[in-house]
């Protein structure tokens, strides 16, 4: 089963699923009125279920979960300006818990997303060792909903039994029904294309000139990818960082941009808004060293060069899908 298989990252795995042979999956999402249902369009599954429809059988024993063997739990709401706190704690807690319980007593392999988001500032460094949780500390509801789950689970020992992926940038095809939320490469992408320029916020700290901040992006592909495989190592439990291990700079997401349309580089930079700026992140960058001792073999295959350059040549120009 996948959980908010018909998201971006939830997709993304699915697709990755189906290339391994695997087809015999359940997704479970909220559809809503948006194009995210577009995503589903040529993947193989055998059926899909509403998100209450799937709780509910868990809760009650349901046929839904009967011969569940693996859950990939990715459905969350990721937007990280969600204010009302009751929703963000049934939706991104409350269900998680529902579920790690229910695979847990059935010994079903449970692999859940959490987030880079719960690093808050990074001044905790990003080090997913689960001892050093009780020193996070969020920047916003959608962090903490995510670093909430994580808390209990350690403290309730469930973190010996499931293992919780910590995503960090992730970018790439089937994001674009998340709005606001998609990546800056997505946002900025048809400006650069018509318009020849890339619009970057200014930098509110001394240490970072503009464009200059950083941050761990990695390729929607590739997180799907090590997704799937340290699921594949029943021994791999706790938190795991998904990241590349290397910081890159706003301006370099630009020039690799501008690279991939073959125009010349155009940046400008325009104001952060205030809500943003006492919690914005400047620096993430994932330490990948747990993940590696595990997977030496799976770490990522993409650049953000390349990964830029595959994504806006194959997807975004052609307007497809990451199955289409």
């Amino acid at each position: 089963m996948v959980t908010g298989g018909a998201g971006f990252i939830g997709s993304a795995v699915v697709y990755e699923l189906n290339k391994r042979g695997f087809t015999n999956i359940i997704i479970t999402d909220y559809l809503g009125s948006d194009d995210k249902w577009k995503n589903l369009l040529g993947l193989e599954f055998e059926e899909f279920f509403p998100v209450q429809q799937m709780r509910k059988s868990i809760v009650e024993g349901g046929s839904i979960v009967a011969d569940i063997q693996t859950i990939f739990h990715l459905g969350a709401c990721s937007c990280t300006t969600e204010r009302n706190m009751d929703f963000l704690a049934d939706n991104n807690y409350r269900i998680t818990m529902e579920l790690a319980l229910f695979a847990c007593r059935r010994g079903i392999r449970f692999v859940y997303a959490s987030s880079a988001a719960t690093y808050g500032d990074g001044s905790q460094g990003f080090d997913d060792d689960e001892s050093l949780l009780p020193r996070l500390r969020p920047l916003n509801a959608y962090g903490f909903s995510k670093h909430l789950f994580d808390l209990h689970a350690h403290k309730l020992g469930l973190l010996k039994h499931i293992t919780g992926l910590k995503y960090f940038n992730v970018f790439g095809p089937n994001e674009e029904h998340k709005g606001e939320m998609r990546s800056v490469i997505s946002k900025v992408y048809n400006e650069a294309k018509n318009n020849g320029v890339v619009k970057l916020f200014k930098s509110y700290h001394p240490n970072y000139a503009d464009g200059e901040s950083v941050r761990d992006f990695i390729y929607v592909k590739d997180a799907a990818r090590m997704t799937v495989e340290i699921c594949l190592r029943t021994d791999a439990t706790g938190i795991f960082n998904i990241g590349t291990g290397k910081a890159r700079s706003w301006n370099e997401v630009a020039l690799a941009i501008f690279s991939a349309l073959g125009t010349p580089p155009n940046i400008q930079y325009t104001e952060m808004p205030s809500a943003l700026r006492d919690k914005y992140q400047y620096f993430t960058q994932a330490k990948m060293d747990k993940f590696l001792r595990f997977l030496p073999d799976a770490g990522v295959r993409f650049t953000l060069e390349s990964a830029v350059e595959d994504y806006i040549k194959n997807y975004l120009l052609p307007e497809k899908r990451l199955a289409e």
